[in-house]
């Protein structure tokens, strides 16, 4: 699947693929270094979605 990418006001970027049940974020700081890669279930990625959406 394409990845969806959000752009914080920094520059950082959190980029989002779904890989069936599994979500995988790929977070690098706005030099473009990798910050962190987390994979965690449809849930929790909702969730930590709908709280970036209302931050961002």
């Amino acid at each position: 699947m394409r990845p969806t990418i959000y752009t914080t006001a920094d520059g950082s970027t959190i980029e989002i693929t779904r890989r069936g049940y599994i979500v995988d974020m790929h977070v690098r700081n706005a030099a473009g270094r990798t910050v962190a890669t987390v994979e965690m279930n449809d849930d929790d990625a909702s969730a930590l979605v709908a709280d970036l959406r209302a931050t961002l």
